[in-house]
């Protein structure tokens, strides 16, 4: 297959799976197991073209509470707890660059991490089920989200919004809208800072001569436009269902793949 075609089905499986519950570090794996390996900084560039779909999404919440009504306590407070979940994901990361963990290429332990995580969210939904919906985002919330964004990082097929918004959800934020609008906007400074790290990293080792420039610009637009979309239907989804599809869709794939691995 054209490496070009190659880049759009990669920066539409990403600009899809990056915001759903369903892991898209783990389904990227996948893809690249058959479609060839794609570089660090090309995965981590498409994913920034999904965040991207992040700012236009919530453009009219991020210019009130950067500019518009910063002096708002309670937009003071929410920025704060967003710095505070950041902060806590870049220690974690860089512990984690320190020690040299680099992502597994193996599809088996994927298979395993999408299903025990797709198992993960049944009982996290069942557990939230009969409580009352709660919008506020404590201190507490913003802790583990921060801490859950290392944990998808260090296990491909996790999730980082899975991760994030189920963390939040357990940790009291029990409104599904609520708890994925901050998982989806710490995930802004958390992915652009991973794509600029990536980058320079890349710039210091003398590899800028290689980068292939044009995938990543046309990886990075596909993403960022399907993300959009896909972000767009989620928030939607969710306003009157619960995350239980998305778990039986992680179990499924997830066992299909250990049986064509067999």
């Amino acid at each position: 297959m054209d490496n070009f075609w190659q880049v759009v089905i990669l920066g539409i499986i990403e600009g899809i799976t990056e915001f759903l519950p369903i892991s898209s570090t783990g389904h990227l794996l996948i893809a690249e197991h058959w479609l060839g390996p794609r570089t660090e900084l090309f995965n981590i560039a498409i994913q920034a073209g999904a965040i991207l779909a992040i700012v236009l999404v919530y453009r009219q919440r991020l210019t009130d509470m950067l500019i518009s009504k910063f002096g708002v306590a309670e937009n003071r407070d929410y920025l704060l707890k967003l710095l505070l979940a950041f902060a806590i994901t870049s220690a974690g990361g860089i512990a984690v660059k320190l020690f040299g963990f680099s992502l597994p290429e193996e599809v088996v332990p994927i298979a395993w991490a999408l299903i025990v995580g797709g198992v993960a969210i049944l009982v996290v939904e069942f557990m939230v089920a009969n409580r009352p919906p709660n919008l506020y985002i404590s201190w507490n919330v913003a802790a583990w989200v921060g801490a859950c964004q290392v944990l998808a990082g260090v296990f491909p097929g996790t999730s980082r919004s899975a991760a994030t918004i189920f963390a939040a959800m357990l940790a009291g934020t029990t409104s599904r809208p609520a708890a994925a609008e901050f998982a989806f906007l710490v995930g802004i400074p958390t992915m652009f800072a991973a794509t600029g790290y990536s980058l320079l990293d890349t710039v210091q080792a003398g590899g800028i001569d290689g980068i292939d420039w044009d995938s990543l610009a046309v990886g990075f637009a596909v993403s960022a436009v399907v993300a959009f979309v896909a972000v767009k239907w989620l928030l939607h989804y969710i306003q009157t269902h619960r995350f239980t599809v998305f778990a039986w869709y992680r179990i499924a794939v997830g066992v299909v793949l250990l049986i064509l691995l067999q």
